[in-house]
């Protein structure tokens, strides 16, 4: 009988994850995810995080109306400020990752029928079983506060999701329609919208569940100062 995966393990190995069973998590699993992942670094503290987590009716009507506003042409009406000028290099690693997904999911070049269905996948949150809504406190709107405690929280929701076995992707399709995601999870107005994650249980034989994004080298990412060697 082997040990329980290593820190590093958990980080290292996790990935995205895109195609769930149908398989309901139980609640009281969620919140202890939820419970180790609000360890994670706050920004003096403040803990500005909340989470709505949404399944079952509440969670198709975000799907359906997601969907429905994509399709009818409705713009972006995510919350949280938005950066719409990709450079090229990081525009790059996009195009990169969206190639491998493609690649394991034998969608070619030329399927628009088949690259639009992934695309609405996206909207319905990968039809996972559970999304969890990550908001923060609107009295910090405008604040460098609540970018960096809802993206500590969030890597570490991910993680010890990963480390129980479940899988989960950081999805920024799923709130795109933040009204319909507000009504449906029933946001109170002095939240705001940061991001949602679609979590359940993985689904082995879905292709593109495989897929392990490549990450820049520590040579590329890193400068070190002041060292001998």
């Amino acid at each position: 009988m082997t040990g329980a995966p290593t820190y590093d393990e958990i980080v290292v190995g996790r990935r995205s994850i895109r195609g769930f069973l149908d398989k309901p998590v139980p609640k009281a699993l969620i919140a202890e995810i939820i419970e180790v992942a609000m360890r994670a670094p706050s920004s003096y503290n403040n803990q500005c995080w909340n989470f709505s987590v949404v399944t079952g009716a509440p969670l198709d009507a975000i799907r359906r109306g997601n969907t429905e506003g994509i399709l009818a042409g409705k713009p972006d009406s995510r919350e949280f400020r938005t950066f719409n000028v990709v450079p090229d290099e990081h525009r790059g690693r996009q195009i990169e990752v969206a190639k491998q997904l493609f690649g394991a999911m034998g969608i070619d070049r030329d399927d628009k029928a088949g690259r639009q269905d992934w695309v609405l996948r996206g909207f319905r949150q990968f039809d996972a079983p559970v999304s969890i809504v990550v908001t923060y406190d609107r009295v910090l709107l405008g604040s460098d506060i609540a970018p960096f405690d809802c993206g500590a929280v969030t890597n570490a929701l991910v993680n010890a999701a990963w480390s129980r076995g479940l899988g989960c992707v950081i999805n920024s399709q799923g709130i795109m329609q933040s009204p319909v995601v507000r009504e449906h999870a029933q946001i109170p107005d002095d939240q705001v919208i940061m991001i949602c994650v679609a979590m359940g249980w993985p689904d082995d034989d879905f292709p593109a569940n495989a897929v392990v994004s490549n990450r820049k080298s520590v040579a590329d990412a890193a400068r070190f100062v002041g060292f001998d060697d």
